[in-house]
């Protein structure tokens, strides 16, 4: 994929993730049951990392459940994160920051020390300090293999040694409904020849009419990449939605 086309992409999801903050966060009011299996799985001392954290539901569980270890919640949403400071009072453990996944030092950007104010960073985002990396929903957003890979390795990187890299994919493909929602690129004044195989846009009709870039993975696919980048799979499973099957989860380990 060229680079004009994988930054169009890109601002085509961010335009759709600032206009319509609210109205998505409106919509993740309460965690996919896959994620809260995998939460059953985290120890309450596990240092955590989550990469496209939107409007912070998952660190309101974790304050809930009385985690004790730190988590830090990225994302590159203004609006989302506004939503997700808004819940951590009284949780220093608990804290987020904005950060553009796709930029070459987006972890170098966010090194500095712990803090106690509330809303900054907790945790120093350095070399093998997290237990755990999450991406829930977020990986199939990011377009282009060498992108993807690009990510992984800093994930690799930020991980301590044998850490866990969780995330989950939308499988859109096994719904019927959401399949009437992908729409041709010359909506968006796009060519079909220019996108990888799996590349989708999808439109969005809560509280307006928006689109956004969604990559379609298969297992194989992220089978590949885990190679590529240095991990091997542990585990994957299929959950969320009325048939359970409208993401793929995988768990990661770093090697």
């Amino acid at each position: 994929m060229n680079l004009d086309t994988i930054q169009q992409l890109l601002e085509l999801n961010q335009q759709f993730y600032q206009t319509f903050a609210e109205q998505f966060s409106a919509t993740r009011g309460r965690l996919q049951p896959g994620v809260l299996r995998v939460l059953e799985t985290i120890s309450a001392q596990a240092i955590i990392l989550d990469l496209g954290c939107g409007n912070g539901e998952l660190g309101r569980e974790l304050a809930r459940r009385g985690h004790l270890g730190q988590y830090l919640g990225l994302d590159f949403s203004s609006g989302l994160l506004d939503a997700a400071l808004a819940g951590v009072q009284g949780s220093p453990n608990i804290a987020y920051a904005q950060a553009d996944l796709t930029a070459t030092d987006w972890p170098s950007t966010l090194i500095r020390p712990p803090s106690t104010v509330p809303g900054e960073s907790a945790v120093s985002l350095q070399s093998s300090s997290f237990n755990f990396v999450f991406a829930f929903a977020a990986l199939h957003h990011l377009p282009d293999d060498e992108v993807r890979r690009n990510l992984l390795r800093k994930i690799h990187t930020l991980l301590s040694p044998g850490g866990h890299f969780i995330h989950s994919n939308w499988q859109f493909l096994n719904s019927p409904r959401l399949k009437a929602r992908i729409q041709p690129w010359d909506t968006v004044g796009m060519d079909d020849a220019d996108m990888d195989p799996g590349d989708y846009l999808l439109d969005w009709r809560r509280g307006g009419y928006g689109l956004r870039y969604v990559h379609h993975f298969s297992e194989d696919e992220l089978r590949t990449l885990a190679a590529e980048t240095g991990f091997q799979v542990l585990d994957w499973f299929y959950s969320d939605g009325q048939e359970g099957n409208l993401g793929l989860y995988q768990i990661w380990k770093k090697i």
